[in-house]
């Protein structure tokens, strides 16, 4: 009985922690407000993993999302807080996953540099999913190693505080 116990926690801990992606583009989500007047203004649903959905929003040229957990709580990431430019969210959200239970969120954020607004900086906002929270805990700048570096910092996010801005 010791030894099927032992197995049994460490298939548990030893999990594999996979990727889902899904789409964050306007088309795909679903439209709950819209405005054309001045700046403009957007809310769309988008699809999501486990019960959550990602609401994504766009207001003076900038955009952020909100994640909307299984119990319809609304988290907001604010990702135009950390940054003063435009700015637009990626194509993907990129969710990873324990088992079938998301733990983190990747999502490309892309800041038009305050100078020149034809040239961006792409960033990742890692933000942990938990059932008492759903916040960014880093932004991960540009480099070469960008991806796995995020992968990693998602993997480890739930046992870190939420990002302030600074």
């Amino acid at each position: 009985m010791a030894i099927l116990l032992m197995t049994f926690s460490a298939t548990i801990f030893a999990q594999k922690v996979t990727s889902i992606y899904t789409n964050l583009d306007d088309k795909k989500c679903k439209t709950l407000e819209s405005d054309a007047s001045d700046a403009g203004s957007y809310r769309g649903r988008c699809p999501g993993i486990g019960g959550y959905k990602l609401d994504l929003l766009e207001g003076d040229l900038r955009q952020t999302i909100n994640v909307i957990a299984p119990n319809n709580k609304t988290f907001e990431l604010g990702f135009w807080t950390y940054f003063g430019g435009f700015s637009a969210v990626g194509a993907k959200a990129e969710w990873r996953m324990k088992g079938k239970t998301p733990i983190a969120l990747i999502v490309r954020f892309n800041v038009a540099d305050s100078e020149d607004s034809s040239k961006n900086t792409s960033y990742l906002m890692v933000s942990k999913i938990t059932k008492a929270q759903v916040c960014v805990t880093d932004v991960v700048n540009p480099s070469k190693t960008q991806n796995a570096e995020a992968h990693k910092l998602a993997d480890s996010a739930s046992g870190k505080p939420c990002k302030s801005v600074e």
